[in-house]
């Protein structure tokens, strides 16, 4: 699906729309950086709803990043294309744009502002009920978190003079683009990028629904203008920026009369957040407590313009050079989500260890290469009788959820066995974190990780074990660092089902099986050898005079010339399971 495309190509916006204005209005590309900006954002589409959908993990309530959380009227989550790109989805309730033409007329026209003060709008999409808008993602937080809820230490003044002056920059870009209306300002909207400058949502230039309300804050953060007769004018626009002046200003969310009586008391004071003291000139705060009064005049002419905030903010600005995330002691930091978790990987992130169990007796010891068919290729002695027993003694006890015996008899089977096998320990350490012993379920989870270094079960199981001790930022990175070998081995999984589909053409042709390279030859002998759903295992180790298929000589042969070609060497191994060659 392009650009533009399907429902917005055949759009013709009317001559006063706001996208239809001549280039001769539209800002200097130099001014902001236009150019720049236009290569890194990527360009407005549309999107399926099952791309979008793929990318939110099924709309998962673990990818939700909206501050209501659920309870929004229209949730916002966190999401990862294809392409790895990470964005923010908007998800309409029900019926909230019931005519689809017009919500993608809307987006696209939103979609085609671009600026380094917003968060821009890169799409939509509009399939039956759904309506979802989908924007960049911003990592570090809203205004909203770092002014009323920090942790470690409240947002410094310089930075807060910096948000005041770069959310002035982005309404009046929106103001040159004629898109003056901008709903519901406040704390909220303005979010923090990966360098943690501060941008405006682009979320507020639609409305929430198309005959909804265009505020959805308290009625006393309301401007007078929309109490009175329900509309919404670019005045009104000016009336929420005094909001959020005051609420950089006080670090809380004072109601706008309660504000100006303090200011036309001169109880200042009262007003400034007591954690800046010492931070600012009493000019500077004075200009801004000043400008906060304007904006919020009861009449709409009295408030100034956005050009006139310009003015007022940008001299207050006294560490320009200074990098935002040094002025917020923020490092900088690569997101990673989990969006390709597996069953497994879901049920140890909800800590759900029934789910758990059940999955890993399902899988059984098929993510070993090769590990069903090791005790058939040693010499068959009373030992590997013992060792067959006490495997099946404790599949047997870890099946049937006695996981003190199945504690037991694994561990016999560590002892008994010439070499670590992942998934003993795998089926171990789950059994000690049933029996209370959740750091012994983390050694063995790590022993199993250094038998399959990039197996995610291994990962998984240690971020469980992890959250059984408490240890939650550091579960949360080994989830992050199974569902990427998940989304590896899922890569790989593609990349070798195509071999497969090369192998069966060689297959059909036989004679041109030495045509083929060194490298597609043990591709193609990957691919062949276990056909399970899901599974690939290289025999390539296997010496070509003990190759034994089940489809007769000719099916030998071809295998025995694609052994030849990929020069493998191997070990003195007797025998080889018939059924893992080949069907």
């Amino acid at each position: 699906m392009g650009c533009l495309h399907s429902k917005t190509n055949h759009l013709h916006l009317s001559p006063d729309h706001p996208s239809s204005l001549p280039d001769t209005h539209k800002p200097d590309p130099a001014n902001g950086d236009q150019a720049e900006l236009e290569a890194q954002a990527p360009v407005f589409k549309e999107y399926s709803l099952e791309e979008l959908r793929k990318a939110t993990n099924g709309f998962s309530s673990e990818c939700i990043v909206s501050e209501s959380g659920e309870k929004a009227p229209n949730v916002v989550y966190r999401g990862k294309l294809d392409n790895n790109r990470l964005v923010a989805v908007k998800r309409f309730s029900k019926q909230s744009w019931p005519d689809a033409q017009q919500f993608v007329v809307e987006a696209v026209g939103v979609g085609k502002l671009r600026h380094k003060r917003l968060v821009n709008l890169v799409g939509c999409c509009a399939e039956g009920d759904e309506r979802l808008l989908v924007a960049e993602y911003m990592p570090n937080d809203t205004l909203s978190k770092h002014l009323f809820h920090w942790d470690k230490k409240p947002l410094p003044w310089e930075m807060r003079v910096r948000v005041a002056y770069y959310i002035a920059q982005a309404l009046d870009h929106c103001n040159i683009e004629n898109r003056k209306i901008y709903h519901d300002l406040n704390a909220y909207r303005v979010l923090f990028d990966e360098d943690g400058d501060p941008r405006l949502s682009t979320f507020g230039l639609m409305k929430n629904s198309r005959d909804g309300k265009s505020y959805s804050t308290n009625l006393a953060y309301t401007p007078p203008e929309f109490l009175r007769t329900g509309r919404v004018i670019p005045e009104s626009v000016i009336y929420s920026y005094g909001t959020v002046l005051l609420d950089l200003l006080s670090g809380k969310h004072i109601p706008p009369s309660h504000a100006l009586d303090l200011i036309r008391e001169k109880n200042v004071l009262l007003l400034m957040d007591s954690s800046l003291e010492g931070q600012y000139v009493n000019d500077d705060a004075t200009k801004l407590v000043e400008l906060a009064s304007k904006c919020l005049q009861s009449e709409a002419r009295d408030r100034g313009d956005i050009k006139f905030l310009l003015t007022v903010v940008a001299p207050l600005q006294k560490q320009k050079e200074e990098a935002s995330l040094v002025l917020m002691s923020l490092s900088r930091n690569t997101v990673v989500i989990p969006t390709m978790l597996s069953p497994l990987g879901k049920a140890c992130a909800r800590m759900d260890l029934t789910a758990v169990h059940d999955i890993l007796l399902k899988t059984g010891y098929k993510d070993e290469e090769g590990a069903e068919n090791e005790l058939s290729f040693q010499e068959w002695t009373q030992q590997v009788q013992d060792m067959l027993n006490t495997k099946k003694f404790g599949d047997i006890a870890f099946r049937d959820k006695d996981f003190k015996n199945a504690i037991e008899y694994y561990s016999k089977l560590v002892a008994m066995m010439s070499g670590p096998s992942a998934t003993v320990f795998a089926r171990r350490a789950f059994s000690y974190l049933m029996n209370g012993q959740a750091e012994l379920a983390l050694r063995d989870a790590m022993q199993a990780q250094v038998c399959i270094p990039e197996w995610p079960t291994a990962f998984y199981l240690q971020a469980l074990a992890l959250s059984k001790l408490g240890m939650e930022t550091d579960a949360q990175d080994m989830l992050n660092d199974g569902a990427a070998f998940e989304a590896k081995r899922h890569n790989t999984w593609h990349r070798r089902t195509a071999a497969r589909g090369k192998s069966q053409h060689f297959m059909d042709s036989r004679g041109a099986c030495k045509e083929v390279s060194d490298e597609l030859a043990r591709e193609l002998l990957i691919a062949i050898s276990y056909p399970v759903a899901d599974q690939v295992v290289d025999l390539s180790f296997v010496p070509r005079d003990s190759v034994l298929v089940a489809n007769g000589d000719e099916d030998e042969k071809y295998v025995s010339e694609l052994m030849t070609i990929s020069n493998v060497q191997s070990p003195d191994v007797k025998n080889l399971n018939q059924a893992s060659i080949c069907n």
